[in-house]
């Protein structure tokens, strides 16, 4: 199964394990929930097997995440008839539970519940009615844009049915509602829920909800618990982080948190994921790219590269945008990690349109691309366009785009061969045959989607690495978009003075 979290000893007869898919914001939502279950009396516990309930933090977003979701509750179901499981009830949650609910509930009877972002506050009750039988009914989907006003400014930040899944932010960390599942030296922190976009490819706006900023001083208030939890590395996500402060009255509201920010103490890096290039202004990628502890990574939404398909998304830009922008950000930062994923095959592409996004991609050469082939989603308005690709060809772009991007990410990282980068030490590695190879990841490399940088010991003799640690390493030789790197002997102090 996913991913399952470990946490205090469990409470007889209350025990609960969550089980998270999907992005590192449904992993802050786990962990809320986890924060606000603990705090009811329910143990959390690692396995599924193990707990009362499991509850299922069920993806979204593609139709591959939407089976794996459906999946990974059938697989929890089954536990209940394994003698040898504990497991009495499977609750879903989380985005696809959202998005279908009663849809949802009468398609997979085999959840004891299906329960939306609303009942994410009194969670702890419903667990415990499901315990006793009870089933509670599954919500009717609505657009959730719908909840807000239209106006940024008019919206307020915090908890309720505008923003279900960002739990009341406290002003002091000591009363931060989450509970950290795992021990990872980085973590997720949410900056944002929502989206105001209006992409014709996505739905994740009509079930997430219109765009709201949560206030600096809790996420900074956060950022200091999970400091003070061990975390060097926080990974600030939203749906769309360069949207942060609009509704607050200041659009250059995150170019002045970061700073803040990076002056946790504990910390040692912060890092933003999800920008819109059309929003990412030069004060921006100037904090991004020049703050000390805050990585130069831009996680750069692009989608495509020819304007004529970027309409028919209701994006912005192009080729000759994005690249100016490509540019701005290296003439800054030379070594800045730039990651992006592109979507091949949207209604009306032609091969034109390819050979455009083809000639962007080899002259940005990014660090990673995701690429991924179109398909309809409900409730899109693409969905309702003309000029639909046959599935064969949108495959076959899929697969031609995927190899270049290949070459091309495996080429970037060949030319960091002999660069000096900033380690985090995530783990410490699986014998190889010659021993544990440890591993992390250097400043440009994102958490678990940017490749790895190992660290062999036959490459550091004498290096004693732990979890957490950030070391100075060479880059020796790199493989794909991993790199293979020997730390740096860290020079005696000068007995001289």
């Amino acid at each position: 199964m996913p991913r399952t979290h470990s946490g205090p000893e469990p409470v007889p007869g209350r025990t609960v394990a969550l089980v998270t898919l999907g992005c590192a914001r449904n992993e802050v939502d786990s962990e809320e929930l986890a924060g606000r279950l603990r705090a009811a009396g329910w143990g959390l516990v690692d396995d599924a097997a193990d707990a009362d309930v499991a509850v299922v933090n069920t993806c979204g977003f593609v139709e591959q995440a939407k089976k794996d979701s459906i999946d990974t509750v059938l697989e929890a179901a089954d536990l209940r008839a394994d003698a040898s499981s504990r497991t009495r009830a499977v609750v879903a949650v989380g985005c696809l539970a959202e998005r279908y609910g009663r849809d949802l509930a009468e398609a997979l009877p085999e959840a004891d519940a299906v329960l939306g972002f609303d009942s994410y506050t009194d969670l702890a009750d419903h667990l415990a009615g499901v315990l006793h039988g009870e089933r509670p009914p599954a919500h009717v989907p609505r657009d959730r844009r719908t909840l807000l006003p239209l106006a940024p400014a008019d919206r307020q930040p915090g908890p309720g049915p505008s923003a279900p899944s960002s739990l009341p932010a406290p002003s002091s960390p000591s009363t931060v509602v989450r509970a950290r599942l795992g021990s990872r030296p980085w973590a997720p922190l949410k900056l944002a829920s929502g989206c105001d976009r209006r992409c014709t490819f996505c739905a994740i706006p009509s079930f997430r909800g219109a765009f709201v900023s949560r206030r600096p001083d809790d996420v900074l208030a956060e950022a200091v618990w999970l400091a003070g939890q061990g975390v060097r590395e926080v990974l600030l996500v939203s749906e769309n982080s360069s949207s942060y402060g609009k509704d607050l009255g200041d659009l250059r509201l995150l170019e002045s948190l970061l700073p803040r920010l990076a002056a946790v103490d504990g910390l040692d890096r912060v890092r933003v994921s999800y920008l819109q290039p059309a929003e990412v202004r030069p004060g921006l990628v100037d904090v991004l790219a020049s703050t000390p502890k805050v990585v130069p990574y831009f996680d750069l939404s692009f989608q495509h590269s020819s304007p004529s398909v970027l309409r028919r998304m209701r994006r912005f830009g192009g080729t000759a945008e994005f690249l100016a922008l490509i540019e701005r950000i290296r003439a800054l930062a030379p070594t800045a990690g730039i990651r992006s994923n592109v979507i091949v095959g949207f209604p009306g592409e032609t091969d034109d349109d390819v050979a455009e996004l083809e000639r962007f991609l080899t002259e940005a050469m990014l660090d990673v691309v995701g690429v991924f082939g179109y398909s309809d989603e409900d409730g899109t308005e693409a969905a309702g366009f003309a000029g639909k690709l046959a599935p064969d060809v949108v495959s076959a772009r899929v697969t031609r785009v995927g190899d270049l991007v290949e070459q091309l990410t495996a080429e970037r990282a060949a030319d960091r061969v002999g660069e000096i980068v900033q380690v985090l030490v995530e783990d410490l590695g699986e014998d190889d045959g010659d021993g544990p190879v440890p591993f992390g990841r250097a400043a440009h490399q994102g958490p678990e989607v940017d490749g790895a940088t190992l660290l062999p010991p036959s490459l550091s003799p004498g290096a004693r690495l732990r979890v957490g640690d950030v070391v100075t390493a060479r880059v020796v030789r790199s493989e794909g978009v991993d790199l293979v790197a020997a730390v740096e002997p860290v020079p005696c102090p000068d007995p001289a003075g």
